[in-house]
Formats: structure tokens, C-alpha cells, sequence
């Protein structure tokens, strides 16, 4: 392997994560990069280690090295040195997550991994090396105490998110945020890029990165389904009688969590109304507790109150059509959407199982935070009020608000308007898709293997693209 300057660090949580990762450092070694691991779990850290890839058990190296997690004060130090105004926001993401209430908790957590990335990046700066990071975006303590440390020292930090478009990603540098990939049309529309609009229409199927599709099943099979109650026995054998840190180890909440959303779906089969022949505004309800909530659109996190509010101020021409994310079945407290229904008589809450865009193409509006319904309606020329951080915020053919408040006056103005050509959303899809890269997370397929180094490879090394 050629000798480098540079060491590509890339943060891994589970022994999932790490299956993909170990093939992707060794193929980015042998094209001669120095890579590094930095494992969040005792197992990630022992599988790279049996396959000669470095690694640092970020988790071990933080309890021994730099001060004591448990220091208030060295925390505070730490804090402020990231140029941090307190850490109750970063911290949210865990809290609703993994329902964690204990503060001192979250401190040590984030401690714990901020020593240990200080020591790495301090190991690195002696020997004269200039790192860079990649991590899959996420709220987690680990990506977050990871970022903000090297961001302390100016060391790029690359997000890799699934994009719009299937089997492509976004590789954004240096921000929690999302990426802005379509403020201004492109020149040209490319045919590969009209071929795959065209065959999303065709096809009126969702995006649903290879990684997640075992998401999108009914709540009830995730709790039956053997491979998943194999697996958690096997977690807990690892975490209680063998002693090993795992960064998601909260496996009984995990269990419990499942079981509630079982329950919560059963309970709501009884509120599920078919598509309404009146006119309608469409929300589509988001991964609760997703870190596109917890950190790019906190002031959304509630999104029961967010219809609660859209049901008080929707015109009086329409009513409001909502639907669950299908990958999280249940996961909307039952409890509350029940007391929706029983206020509103403008609420309709659809099967999780509609086809999206058979309701896009019915609806009159859509109101979103940032999920990747927005896209689809531009797509399907249909007017968007968009709320939050979305990649498709910018778009001029969008209705964007900077408060809840400011939705009602937005809407009525989309509602006005109406729908628009589709041809002109084109050019702004193709500017991002310039945007964007083939590939993958977490799919230990040999060719997507392959085509994910390279565009992680190419990606580092034209930044202007991902700025």
C-alpha cells in the first residue's frame, strides 16, 4: 500500500455497520489510502481486528484516556471548547431514541467518545497526518461527539445520507443539515435522469434504501419474526453474562418499544378510513423520533401536534389526510390520534399500507416537514408547503415556511395556485442528482462494494461538488 498523508477515519456503531465497512477500508487500503475504524462496540473493534483492518474501540479508549467522564467540570470545558452552548439539544436525539431521562448519563456517553476522538486526532497530529471523517448520518452521541471533535481542529467531516434517488447517496461535508441540492435548475435535463423519473412514475413505488427495507414490514411480524428474537438473545448473552459495550445496547427497550407498536397498530385498524372523495391536504407522518426530527426540524418533533394544529387552520374546503410512515406501523401513540378523531371530523388517518402516490395524486396539497413525500409530489407537479430542513427546501417551485405559524397564509397561497407542469420540476431533480453519488450503505454486495468505495473516493476528493 502506498504510503498517505491523509487517514480516512470512519466511525462504525454495530457489527451490521462494520460488516460493510471492513470490505470497503480494505478496498480504499488498496487503492492507497490509510483507513481507520473507529468502533463504538466491542464487537466491531474484534471483527476488525481479526480481519488486520485498524481500528480504535472508541469505548474502551475513552474510559482510559483524557478526564474522567464522570468530571463535571472537565465536561463543561469540553463543551465550550466545541463552541457549544449546552448539549440538552444534542442530546435529544438519545433522549427520545432510547428514552434516556438521566443527564449525567448522556454526559458520560458523550465524554467517553469525545476523549477518545481527541486521543485518535491526537495520535494522528504527531505523526504528522491529516485525517478526514465519514460517518452515516445520525443523532447518536457517537456521531455527534465524533463531529464536533473534529470540527474543533478543522478536520473534514463527511455525512453520507441515502439520496432521492435509488441506489444514489448524498456525501455532505460539515453539517448536521440537509443537503441543498436543487436551489437552481440545471442547464440540461440528461436522459438517465428523465429514464429514472419517468420509471418512478411508472413504477409509483418509494425510495427505500437497501439497509431499511426490513423496516417496511407490520409491526406485529417484527415481533414474531425468529430471526429478530435470535438476535436480541444473542445481544443480551453479549451484554449481561460476556460484558460487551454495544452503542445500541438497549435491547429490552428496543423489544418493549416493538411490542407497543404492535399494540398501537392493532388498536388504530379501527380509525383507518379510505381516501376521501373531497378535496384534501396531505401530510404524511415522519419516522418519529428520527434524527431529520430531533435535529434538522426540533420545533416539528410532535407531529400530533403539528396535525392538531393543521386540523384547527386547514381551509374549510378540505379536510386533512394523514398516514403513517409504513416502515414505523404503530409507532404514533394510538391514545392521541383517537382523541384527533374524536375533535376533528376534517381528520382522516388512511391505511399505512396506501400507495403513496395514489394519494400524491389525489391530493390538493401536501404539508411535510422534510420527508421525501415533498419530492414525490414536486415530481407529480402537485404544490408543496415545506416546513422544515429538507433537501428540496430551496426549489422555487416549493411553498417554504420558517414557523408553524406562518403554514396556514403558505397553504392557502399553494392551494390557490394549484397544480404545475411537472416538465418544470425536471431541471431541479437533475441538479440533484448532479449532487449526488451511486452507491449503498450496507450492502456487503461485491459490486455495490465496489461502487461505493469509489464514489466515496471520488467524493473526498472534489469537495466543490458536495459544496
Amino acid at each position: 500500500m502506498t504510503a498517505s498523508a491523509k487517514t480516512i477515519l470512519i466511525t462504525t456503531l454495530a457489527e451490521y455497520q462494520t460488516r460493510f465497512w471492513i470490505p470497503v477500508a480494505q478496498r480504499l487500503r488498496a487503492a492507497g489510502h490509510d483507513v481507520e475504524l473507529l468502533a463504538f462496540d466491542d464487537r466491531s473493534a474484534e471483527m476488525s481486528v481479526a480481519e488486520g483492518v485498524p481500528v480504535t474501540n472508541m469505548y474502551r479508549e475513552g474510559l482510559k484516556a483524557g478526564s474522567s467522564p464522570d468530571d463535571r467540570g472537565a465536561f463543561d470545558t469540553r463543551v465550550a471548547s466545541y463552541g457549544l452552548d449546552g448539549t440538552n439539544f444534542l442530546f435529544s436525539h438519545e433522549r427520545f431514541t432510547f428514552g434516556i431521562r438521566d443527564s449525567a448519563a448522556l454526559r458520560r456517553r458523550f465524554m467517553i467518545y469525545a476523549n477518545a476522538m481527541e486521543t485518535v486526532l491526537d495520535r494522528l497530529e504527531r505523526q504528522g497526518k491529516h485525517a478526514e471523517l465519514v460517518q452515516e448520518l445520525g443523532g447518536f452521541l457517537s456521531v455527534i461527539a465524533s463531529f464536533y471533535a473534529a470540527r474543533r481542529r478543522n478536520i473534514r467531516n463527511w455525512f453520507i445520507e441515502p439520496s432521492f434517488f435509488r441506489g444514489r447517496m448524498y456525501f455532505t461535508p460539515d453539517t448536521l443539515g440537509a443537503p441543498d441540492v436543487m436551489p437552481t435548475p440545471a442547464d440540461t435535463v440528461s436522459s438517465e435522469v428523465r429514464a429514472y423519473l419517468d420509471d418512478t412514475l411508472t413504477q409509483r413505488a418509494i425510495v427505500i434504501p437497501k439497509k431499511d427495507q426490513h423496516h417496511y414490514s407490520a409491526a406485529f411480524k417484527k415481533i414474531v419474526n425468529l430471526r429478530n428474537a435470535n438476535r436480541l438473545v444473542e445481544k443480551l448473552w453479549d451484554q449481561f453474562a460476556l460484558g460487551k459495550h454495544q452503542e445500541f445496547g438497549h435491547n429490552l427497550r428496543h423489544a418493549q418499544v416493538h411490542a407497543a407498536m404492535a399494540l398501537n397498530a392493532t388498536r388504530l385498524r379501527k380509525l383507518y378510513q379510505p381516501l376521501p372523495q373531497t378535496p384534501f391536504v396531505y401530510y404524511p407522518f415522519h419516522v418519529p423520533a428520527d434524527m431529520a426530527l430531533t435535529l434538522r426540524s426540533p420545533d416539528y418533533l410532535d407531529q400530533v401536534a403539528t396535525v392538531d394544529f393543521l386540523l384547527r387552520t386547514i381551509p374549510d374546503s378540505h379536510v386533512l389526510v394523514v398516514k403513517e410512515h409504513p416502515a414505523q406501523i404503530g409507532a404514533i401513540s394510538a391514545a392521541r390520534l383517537f382523541e384527533l378523531a374524536h375533535r376533528f371530523d376534517n381528520f382522516v388517518l388512511l391505511p399505512p399500507q396506501t400507495n403513496n402516490y395514489t394519494v400524491l395524486d389525489r391530493a390538493a396539497a401536501v404539508v411535510s416537514v422534510n420527508s421525501k413525500s415533498g419530492a414525490e409530489a414536486l415530481l407529480l407537479g402537485k404544490p408543496v408547503v415545506v416546513m422544515g430542513d429538507a433537501f428540496y427546501r430551496s426549489c422555487p417551485l416549493v411553498y417554504a415556511v420558517d414557523r408553524l405559524a406562518d403554514v396556514p397564509a403558505r397553504l392557502r397561497a399553494a392551494l390557490a395556485a394549484g397544480p404545475f407542469d411537472p416538465a418544470k420540476g425536471a431541471p431541479y431533480f437533475e441538479s440533484a442528482w448532479r449532487r449526488s453519488y451511486p452507491g449503498e450503505l450496507y450492502v456487503s454486495d461485491t459490486k455495490l462494494l465496489d461502487t461505493f468505495a469509489a464514489s466515496l473516493r471520488t467524493a473526498i476528493a472534489a469537495p466543490d461538488r458536495a459544496n
